[in-house]
């Protein structure tokens, strides 16, 4: 396992200072940012400085446009059809989806990462624009005189309550929950914090570098994921069973044995029979 938290402070403490505080909650260089655990040598203003050229050009489309449904449109146009975003069908599950530089540079990733760019560029208009975060697929709504607005960040589509309602049902049936106990719908729509985004985008990558086997980058994600939610102890457990998935057991017996004082009762078993047999090999 090349580097830990401990040995790279720089590039974690600046996003600890990015997701530190809700009210300042710097949710676009802090996506931004978790590229460079792949790739240190980053250059983050000038990512953010592309982003500023694409409001630039798209500010010039608009021309003294204050409509907001007709900014609506001249965004998704830009977007879609000049720019050419969409998602990444071909292999969805590279990791390189999830960093807002690659998706700028292909105009190809996942919903959540299409989204945090359309949506910074949306951001720049008169528009008020949230993210989803939908079960299953992130989505985007505008709220405009005429109501409510939910598209797919992929394709720009907009989304009626009865499809979106037949989107979600597979998730419930996979929950178990009948009709007559489901939320409202509306209760899945409303607008993601940035810390709950931030958090969606890393566990994708959680997810994916876990099915890869890629210790290095699962450790390096659950690192972030420590500082975006200092209050959830499993993240001690998950980052400890990496660590000794990466064969680092002097780091993974840290952490589990620290996570052992906090554990509740149904994982105490598992985590000391880890923990016994960490000990057994150091």
């Amino acid at each position: 396992m090349s580097w830990t938290i401990d040995e790279h402070p720089t590039a974690l403490q600046y996003f600890a200072s990015l997701v530190q505080s809700d009210e300042n909650f710097a949710l676009t260089e802090a996506a931004i940012s978790i590229a460079q655990d792949a790739d240190p040598g980053l250059d983050l203003q000038a990512v953010m400085a592309e982003l500023d050229r694409l409001q630039v050009r798209l500010q010039q489309r608009l021309s003294g446009e204050t409509d907001p449904l007709r900014q609506l449109s001249v965004l998704n146009k830009f977007f879609y059809g000049e720019l050419g975003f969409a998602g990444n069908l071909n292999n969805y599950y590279d990791p390189a989806n999830s960093y807002i530089h690659h998706v700028l540079d292909t105009r190809r990733g996942i919903p959540i990462s299409v989204a945090l760019v359309w949506l910074e560029l949306a951001g720049s208009l008169d528009l008020t624009v949230e993210g989803i975060s939908f079960p299953g697929h992130f989505m985007v709504k505008v709220l405009l005189p005429q109501g409510q607005v939910v598209l797919d960040p992929l394709t720009g589509e907009s989304h009626s309550a009865s499809a979106l309602a037949e989107r979600l049902q597979p998730f419930l049936d996979e929950a178990g929950i009948q009709p007559e106990e489901a939320a409202p719908l509306g209760l899945y729509l409303q607008a993601a914090s940035g810390r709950d985004i931030m958090e969606r985008m890393l566990r994708n990558l959680q997810e994916i570098h876990q099915s890869q086997r890629d210790w290095d980058m699962l450790v390096a994600v659950i690192n972030r994921l420590m500082l975006l939610q200092p209050e959830k102890p499993e993240l001690l457990r998950e980052r400890g069973m990496a660590y000794a998935q990466g064969g680092v057991n002097d780091r993974a017996l840290a952490d589990l044995e620290r996570y052992a004082q906090l554990a509740p009762d149904s994982e105490i078993g598992f985590i000391e029979k880890t923990i016994s047999s960490l000990r057994k090999v150091l």
